[in-house]
């Protein structure tokens, strides 16, 4: 079987390593070269081009990060769709809306090409572990061949039914993750402005059923003052805008989303686009 990926940044580079370190051989690309120096010299090799990689691979991998840079890669010149062999499977690991992922189902079924949504529940530290969690929609057959390849790369892998099913569960993953952040944030803030000592509020809250677990480990970041990036605040701006999206397509509200997504945007102007995303925290408190 022969593999490519596509896209080796944060999450894509660490995915990437876990195929080659299980003994995979693999056909990389991406747009910044210097990012598969490390998997090439692990053995991976390098495609000049999406369509390079396409045309010589069975399953291919992509981590990317928007909607308009997978389309980029997939239809423009030298792009992938149109490389991959009839019957190849193209698996999308990237977070995007449930209406573009099967909006991608549809257009590589009409080249022939099997899909398969499956983002990702998890960031750096679970995606060069092989703790990542699968989220996947498609086809139930599609999803037995490359089993093997997801148990490289991650712990638990659900299947969710049709085309975007996996994209809609990613989808509600970070509604909750980006509110539950701007709230945590928010109450540190306050607590502060009341006269409580921000380590105090932290500890009394992290030892309490009304935190998520991950609010502990964005802690360690809030107190090194550093929020190195495990998941880049403007992923989290992009991805909220994504459910906002696909919710006022479906006519739901989220006033709650909303406003939380317009604090990420502001934090993104304020130059904290590249930091986790709990620098939200940093910009709240100045």
């Amino acid at each position: 079987m022969k593999i490519g990926f596509i896209g080796l940044g944060i999450m894509g580079g660490r995915m990437a390593h876990n195929l080659l370190t299980k003994g995979h051989d693999l056909i990389v690309y991406n747009r910044t070269p210097a990012k598969a120096a490390a998997l090439m010299a692990e053995g991976a090799k390098w495609a000049e081009t999406p369509a390079d990689l396409a045309q010589k691979v069975d399953i291919l991998f992509t981590m990317l990060s928007t909607p308009e840079v997978i389309q980029t890669l997939a239809a423009n010149e030298n792009g992938f769709l149109d490389a991959l062999p009839k019957g190849a499977l193209w698996v999308d690991c990237s977070t995007v809306n449930p209406g573009f992922a099967r909006w991608m189902a549809a257009v590589a079924g009409a080249r022939g090409v099997r899909f398969l949504d499956a983002p990702v529940a998890g960031t750096k530290g679970p995606a060069g572990s092989g703790d990542l969690i699968f989220l996947v929609g498609g086809n139930a057959e599609d999803l037995a061949q490359c089993r093997p390849l997801l148990d490289c790369m991650g712990k638990k892998i659900v299947y969710l039914g049709g085309a975007g099913n996996g994209a809609a569960m990613k989808m509600l993953f970070n509604l909750m993750l980006g509110n539950a952040m701007a709230a945590y944030s928010e109450a540190l803030v306050l607590g502060e402005a009341l006269g409580l000592s921000r380590q105090t509020v932290a500890d009394v809250i992290l030892d309490t059923p009304v935190a998520a677990p991950f609010l502990k480990m964005k802690q360690a970041l809030i107190d090194q003052d550093e929020f190195e990036a495990h998941f880049p605040l403007r992923w989290m701006r992009k991805d909220l805008h994504l459910v906002a999206q696909t919710a006022y397509e479906k006519g739901v509200a989220l006033p709650a989303l909303n406003a939380v997504k317009e604090i990420y945007a502001l934090a993104e102007k304020h130059g904290l686009g590249e930091k986790d995303f709990a620098a939200i925290y940093r910009y709240l408190a100045t």
